[in-house]
Order: structure tokens, then C-alpha cells, then sequence
């Protein structure tokens, strides 16, 4: 039979915060997790392969060149795949290259144009001529190799109704074989996956990847097989090519979120069990 823990004021420290709160540890969690990401740590990372190949290939990119960003996600997704949008295009942007965007996910025409109107403010862009928004399609991977053929087979106007042909950037446009790369910002299915198996085998456009933690390992074999110039998996290769970028933000302020958060947890187990040894040994 187990025997009553002391209570009152007879009981030792050690006793007392063994039995301490659990709101307390709630509360240290929350603050520990939380505190890093409005007061960056600033913790070391080292970019792995993967991301610096991703980096290097915009990189190589001539200025004033066009490429196609799938944007491949929804809300659902957004805590990764917004941030992985953003970085992407602070590096397309910073370096003059244009941009024609689409989504072949439903829910996902509000939020990524959204973001992409943010990051053309920022850059004090000018639609039509600087990047194009061309909105939703439905069909999945189906609509993936007739837009790589022709853009305008699937997508005849963009978002707003405009014809492309009206649109200064889409001249001498036609498909694939036209753009400097394929961005796949890949949430799931359809993305990298589906890009990768319709058009990177019948069209010479290199093709690079970011994507959600979850979908990166499944991708890694794409990238070994020079299918993928780049990949970028995760929160973590995220702030690594936010390091990349000399740009920390909210990936890095996460990383650093993640790393209190798993020390103080590491901590706190420490703590705990250490506290169980000295009270069993105190009451044998």
C-alpha cells in the first residue's frame, strides 16, 4: 500500500514541488514555447544540401526571367506552406524574376492570393507585368501537363477574367518550355508528386520543391534522382533557407520556439524525477 504524501507545512521543498500544480507546468511550457517568438533566440542552423541546391537554383536564375509557382495549399496547411510561399518569393522577387502563380487546390485561391498580393506590395510590384495571378483550376494532376503545354488550355484568363493575351508578361508565354523553373509550394496531393510524374520527364524546365514536414521524405527520392534541382521539407530546412535568404523570420522564430519548448520539456522531466529519488529515498 502506497503511503500518503505529507501535507501542511511539515513537508520538505522537495516534497512540495513534486506535488506542485500541474497548471504551473502548463504555464512554463506555454511561456517557454511561446516567448521565443517574440523574442528571437537566434539559435545557430546549418542549411543541409537539399536546401542550398533549392537556394542555389533560383540563384542561377537570370534576372528578369519567368517561372511557374504552384501554390499548392490551402488554410489547413498554412502554418507551413504560407511560410514556405513567403521565402520563395523573397528570393524570386528580390532577384527581378516574374512570376505566374496558380493553386490546383479548391480552398486555396483566397489565402495564396493573399499572400501573393502581400509580397508584391512589399516589392511594389506591378500586376500583369511583374507577376500574374491565374487563380483555381479543378481537375488536379489532370490539368498539370495540358497547362505545362499551353498555359492558356487551361487557364485562357487569369483570376480577374483579363485574357493573357492582354497581359504584358504572358507574351512569348505559351507553356513550360517558355519559364526558367517549376516551383512546386506542395502541401499534399496533388503537388510535388503529381508535377514531378506529368511533366518533369517530357519537359526540359528544372523543377525544385517545398513542402510540408509530413511530404518531404516521400520527395527526398525525387531529389536524389535529379528529378528535383532543390528541395526544402519542413519547418525546420524552412529556417534554413530563411539563413540562406540573411532573412530570419518566422521559420527561424519557430526553430527557436521548438528548441525552448523540447529543452525546457527535457528539463522538466529531469527535474521530475530526480524530486521522486530524494523523496523515495528520504521516506525509505
Amino acid at each position: 500500500m502506497n503511503a500518503t504524501p505529507k501535507t501542511g507545512p511539515n513537508r520538505t521543498l522537495a516534497q512540495r514541488l513534486e506535488h506542485i500544480d500541474r497548471r504551473v507546468i502548463f504555464v512554463i511550457m506555454g511561456v517557454a514555447i511561446v516567448l521565443p517568438l517574440f523574442v528571437p533566440l537566434g539559435l545557430s542552423v546549418e542549411p543541409s544540401r537539399s536546401v542550398k541546391d533549392f537556394y542555389n537554383a533560383i540563384e542561377k536564375i537570370p534576372a528578369g526571367s519567368t517561372v511557374l509557382v504552384a501554390d499548392d495549399w490551402d488554410p489547413g496547411s498554412i502554418a507551413e506552406l504560407k511560410t514556405a510561399s513567403v521565402v520563395v518569393h523573397e528570393q524570386l522577387f528580390k532577384r527581378g524574376i516574374k512570376v505566374i502563380d496558380l493553386t490546383l487546390w479548391e480552398g486555396g485561391p483566397g489565402i495564396v492570393e493573399k499572400t501573393l498580393n502581400e509580397m508584391a506590395e512589399r516589392y511594389h510590384l506591378v500586376y500583369g507585368q511583374d507577376y500574374v495571378w491565374l487563380g483555381f483550376k479543378a481537375g488536379r494532376e489532370q490539368a498539370m501537363l495540358p497547362t505545362a503545354e499551353h498555359i492558356a488550355n487551361i487557364f485562357p484568363v487569369d483570376a480577374h477574367g483579363t485574357p493573357l493575351s492582354e497581359l504584358p508578361l504572358m507574351q512569348g508565354i505559351d507553356g513550360v518550355n517558355d519559364l526558367a523553373m517549376v516551383v512546386s509550394v506542395s502541401a499534399g496531393y496533388p503537388g510535388t508528386k503529381e508535377w514531378v510524374q506529368q511533366i518533369e520527364s517530357r519537359f526540359p524546365t528544372p523543377m525544385v520543391s517545398i513542402c510540408g514536414g509530413v511530404s518531404a521524405p516521400e520527395y527526398y527520392s525525387y531529389y536524389e534522382a535529379g528529378q528535383l534541382e532543390g528541395l526544402v521539407g519542413g519547418m525546420q530546412q524552412m529556417a534554413e533557407y530563411e539563413k540562406l535568404l540573411g532573412q530570419p523570420a518566422f521559420a527561424t522564430h519557430a526553430m527557436d520556439a521548438q528548441s525552448v519548448g523540447h529543452a525546457t520539456l527535457v528539463l522538466l522531466i529531469l527535474i521530475g524525477n530526480v524530486l521522486y529519488f530524494i523523496n523515495r529515498f528520504r521516506g525509505a
